[in-house]
């Protein structure tokens, strides 16, 4: 079954999530990344952002809430058990810190088929308390037909 391209435009709830020290430290020891940035809170502080950071993918932990509401959305009814994650692309355009309160927003950007084989892609875009653009990403999900 196609999923119907009527959901294309479809804007999702905006999800929030709190930053955690800890968090980035976990999340940076489970990638091997030791960079002192992501780990070491007094060289952060002595840094010139003044603490621990995350490190780029960190923005896998934030979104990911906007990708679950997607996969709830029951109007479009997903079939979870034929989807697979097929790429992502991200644009960055802050540092993200600990305690910053990061907004996501989702939207579906289109919807394709090919060869037998649905294509959703979801555009996301997160934003900081200041409302600064964090970092944007489109994810694309493949429901295997």
């Amino acid at each position: 079954m196609a999923v119907d391209t009527k959901f294309i435009g479809r804007e999702y709830k905006p999800t929030t999530y709190v930053v955690g020290q800890e968090k980035i430290k976990e999340y940076a020891l489970a990638i091997g990344d030791l960079n002192p940035l992501y780990i070491d809170p007094v060289f952060a502080k002595n840094s010139r952002f003044e603490c621990i950071v995350a490190p780029p993918m960190f923005v896998v932990v934030f979104a990911k809430d906007a990708m679950e509401v997607l996969f709830a959305d029951n109007e479009i009814k997903l079939n979870m058990s034929r989807l697979v994650h097929g790429e992502q692309e991200f644009n960055f355009h802050q540092v993200v810190k600990a305690n910053d309160t990061i907004t996501t927003k989702g939207r579906i950007k289109n919807i394709h088929q090919k060869n037998n084989n649905d294509f959703v892609e979801l555009e996301t875009k997160s934003y900081n308390q200041n409302n600064e653009l964090v970092v944007d990403g489109l994810w694309t999900f493949i429901v295997r037909g």
